[in-house]
C-alpha cells in the first residue's frame, strides 16, 4: 500500500517540473522572439540567469529541503542581508580574509539552521512563527552591525567576484570578432548544489525520510523513523545553504546594507511552489527549484528588456504563476482524493 503512495506522489512531482519547464520554455522562446533585437536570444542573456540568480538557486535548494519535510524557513532573506553585511564588516572594518568571511558566512546559516530546527523540532513550535522571530532577529542584526552600507574592497574577494568562466559558445559583433559568452564561480557552485541535493534526496535513506515525513508524519513514526532528528538535519542544511547562498549574493553585489535581499524569502518560496513543490510537503525537487528561479528570472529580464513597464510587474506576474500553481495543487490534490475513495 505504501508502495503505491509513493508511486503516485512520484508521477504528481513529476508532472508538476514538467509543466514548470514547458512553462520555462515558452516564456524564454517568447522572449527571444519578441526581442531578438535588443539581444534576448544572445547566449549571454540566457547565462545572466544563472549568473544573477546564483545565491537564490542555492537558497532555494534549502527552502526545498524543509518545505519536502512540511515547514518553511521565511528567515533565509535576512540571513543573506546577515551574512552580507558580516562579511562585509569583517574584511573591511577588522582587516578579516575572504577566507575568514566565507567561515563566518557558513557559520551564521549554520547557527540560524540549529537554533530554529531545534524550536522547530524538539519544542514542536510552528516553523511560520519560528522563523519570522528569525527573519526579525537577523534583520535587527545586521542594522546593530552597521546602518551605512559596507562596499567590499578587498582584492582577494573581488578577484572571486570577478573572475569569468568563458564558455566555448557566444556571438560575434559587428567586427567579426567572437565575444565567447561567459559565467561565474557562483554559477557552477549553485549548479553542484542542486546537483548534490537532487542525488541526496534520491539515492539516501536521508533524502527519502524527508518525503515520507512531509507525506504522512504519524506513518513516518510507525515505520521507524527518527522524524525529529531527520527535521533538525534538514533546517540545519537550510541554514547551512542559506549561508551559501548569502555568500554568492554577496559576491553579486559586493556590499552588505539593511535592506539587502529584501523579499527574497518570498522569491525563495515562490520558485520552489512554481518548480512543484507541494506547501503541504511530501513532494518536491530541487530542480524544479531551479527551473522556478529561472522562471523568475526570465520574468524581471523581459520586463526589464521592454524598457517601460514598471518593476512591479515582476512581483504581479510572479503572484499570478504562484496562483495559478497553487491552483493546479489542489485540484491534483482532489483527485487523489477522489480515486482513494473509489
Amino acid at each position: 500500500m505504501e508502495k503505491k503512495k509513493t508511486k503516485k506522489k512520484i508521477n504528481s512531482s513529476t508532472f508538476l517540473l514538467m509543466i514548470t519547464i514547458v512553462l520555462f520554455a515558452v516564456m524564454y522562446i517568447a522572449g527571444m522572439i519578441i526581442f531578438n533585437d535588443k539581444g534576448f536570444a544572445k547566449p549571454q542573456m540566457f547565462m545572466n540567469l544563472f549568473i544573477s540568480n546564483a545565491g537564490l538557486i542555492v537558497i532555494g535548494c534549502g527552502m526545498t529541503l524543509v518545505m519536502i519535510t512540511g515547514g518553511i524557513d521565511i528567515s533565509v532573506g535576512s540571513v543573506t542581508a546577515l551574512v552580507c553585511m558580516s562579511a562585509a564588516y569583517a574584511m573591511e572594518n577588522k582587516g578579516m580574509s575572504a577566507v575568514a568571511a566565507v567561515a563566518i558566512s557558513l557559520l551564521i546559516g549554520i547557527l540560524f539552521g540549529i537554533v530554529q530546527g531545534y524550536l522547530v523540532t524538539y519544542l514542536e513550535i510552528q516553523p511560520f512563527i519560528v522563523t519570522l522571530a528569525g527573519m526579525f532577529f537577523g534583520r535587527g542584526l545586521t542594522a546593530v552591525i552597521s546602518t551605512d552600507m559596507i562596499a567590499i574592497q578587498n582584492k582577494t574577494f573581488l578577484k572571486w567576484a570577478n573572475y569569468r568562466i568563458n564558455l566555448p559558445f557566444g556571438t560575434y559583433n559587428r567586427r567579426g570578432v567572437f565575444i565567447p559568452a561567459y559565467i561565474y564561480p557562483t554559477v557552477i557552485i549553485a549548479l553542484a548544489v542542486v546537483i548534490l541535493i537532487t542525488l541526496m534526496l534520491k539515492f539516501t535513506k536521508f533524502g527519502r525520510s524527508l518525503y515520507a515525513i512531509g507525506g504522512n508524519q504519524q506513518s513516518a513514526v510507525m515505520m521507524g523513523l527518527d522524524v525529529k532528528k531527520t527535521k533538525m538535519k534538514a533546517y540545519v542544511l537550510d541554514g547551512f545553504l542559506a549561508g551559501l547562498g548569502g555568500f554568492l549574493f554577496c559576491l553579486n553585489s559586493c556590499a552588505g546594507f539593511v535592506e539587502q535581499a529584501k523579499g527574497l524569502e518570498m522569491d525563495a518560496i515562490a520558485s520552489a511552489v512554481i518548480g512543484g513543490t507541494l506547501l503541504s510537503g511530501g513532494v518536491g525537487t530541487v530542480v524544479g527549484t531551479l527551473f522556478g528561479v529561472l522562471i523568475n528570472g526570465t520574468i524581471s529580464s523581459l520586463i526589464t528588456t521592454q524598457g517601460t513597464l514598471s518593476s512591479w510587474w515582476v512581483r504581479i506576474t510572479l503572484s499570478a504563476l504562484l496562483c495559478f500553481f497553487i491552483v493546479l495543487q489542489a485540484v491534483i490534490a482532489a483527485v487523489k482524493r477522489k480515486k482513494k475513495k473509489k
